[in-house]
């Protein structure tokens, strides 16, 4: 995808595509860790959720380059409504985690998004 096109994304597409690849980079990486099915499910979902995803991203956010926080940014101001199991602020700032990663891989990125998730999985697992 040309990144002219990626520019006039809703933030909110770049979170969809954001949140599906974190989901099997997640789900992916727990199987290092265990092959018990529900184990799977319950790692992953904590991991994945809203609540989760806030506080993991103000954990790397030193890590980022401006232009990624800029990104963070759009995706957090993003106009959408929050679910019941995270506070406003946590779910716009999971949005904002969510649309960096989809960013990057629309403009196929890979090695800054694998280090991003990387980060995200380790302060997740703390």
């Amino acid at each position: 995808m040309e990144e002219s096109l990626i520019k006039t994304l809703s933030p909110l597409v770049l979170a969809h595509i954001g949140d599906a690849y974190f989901h099997l980079y997640v789900r992916t990486r727990l199987l290092q860790v265990t092959h018990n099915i529900t184990r799977l499910h319950d790692l992953s979902a904590e991991i994945v959720s809203a609540t989760a995803q806030a506080k993991t991203y103000h954990a790397i956010e030193n890590f980022l380059t401006e232009e990624e926080r800029d990104i963070f940014r759009r995706g957090r101001n993003a106009k959408s409504h929050a679910p019941r199991k995270a506070t406003v602020a946590e779910y716009h700032a999971s949005t904002g985690f969510e649309a960096l990663l989809g960013e990057l891989y629309l403009k196929k990125n890979f090695t800054r998004l694998e280090e991003i998730c990387e980060l995200a999985f380790k302060a997740a697992s703390l």
